[in-house]
């Protein structure tokens, strides 16, 4: 275990619209170089981790569904969005001299691996940041579930899902200024009361399987490492 750490290998799940800051569209190159920032300085101290990122910056299979596109058709092309920003985090890292790999569940050879667990593990070993892209492979399922799995997968010790808000709320702070914020919940209590922090079906794998998530704000610099650290940031759902 890393001096001063609470977690050695960690999954750490990164929406699509985290990557394209104010811009309304695409990627933020100041975003992405905060986050490597970030991530590079726990990566220094002996953490080892992983990424899972959605493409919702670019495309949503859902709301191609919305719109009249085939369900299948629009999740493969969502599944696209996330390589997309998977080779624009690691191009981020390679300019930060930290060494990653893009792990493809569609076999894509020119710009990245295919995903094999075995060779996954391999690289967090390596301390190469492994970023996990294309969903699972499958339609119909969200980058939610791809992270609780591959989490599972790779014998994480905690799933981190990056948020644009301090934590887990009993209503949407957005729009309640009364809401409240949890420093620890159940997953059996985010289920019960349709919280909604990641769809039911990761969830539920993470509840099964005993895998603890912490629920961050991102956009505060130094977050994870304090999270990682056991520092009170966020929510923890056990």
């Amino acid at each position: 275990m890393p001096e001063g750490y609470k977690y050695h290998r960690v999954l750490l799940k990164l929406s699509g619209e985290a990557l394209m800051g104010d811009t309304g569209y695409g990627i933020d190159p100041k975003v992405v170089d905060s986050l490597v920032k970030q991530i590079k300085e726990v990566v220094d101290d002996g953490v080892q981790v992983a990424i899972v990122v959605g493409g919702g910056n670019i495309f949503r299979g859902l709301a191609g569904s919305a719109s009249g596109m085939d369900r299948a058709q629009a999740d493969y092309i969502g599944m696209l969005a996330t390589c997309m920003n998977a080779l624009a985090l690691q191009d981020g890292f390679r300019h930060a001299g930290l060494e990653s790999r893009v792990m493809s569940a569609i076999e894509m050879k020119q710009v990245a691996e295919t995903y094999i667990r075995g060779r996954a593990i391999h690289h967090l070993e390596k301390g190469r940041v492994t970023i996990f892209a294309a969903g699972t492979g499958s339609p119909y399922c969200t980058t939610d579930t791809t992270a609780a799995l591959r989490a599972l997968e790779i014998n994480a010790e905690v799933l981190m899902k990056a948020t644009k808000v301090d934590g887990v709320y009993d209503s949407d702070p957005m729009k309640n200024p009364d809401a409240v914020r949890f420093d620890t919940i159940s997953y059996k209590d985010i289920l019960a009361n349709e919280l909604h922090v990641m769809d039911s079906t990761a969830t539920s794998y993470c509840m099964e399987n005993g895998m603890p998530m912490i629920v961050f704000d991102l956009t505060v610099p130094g977050n994870i490492k304090r999270a990682l650290q056991g520092e009170n940031v966020g929510t923890t759902i056990s």
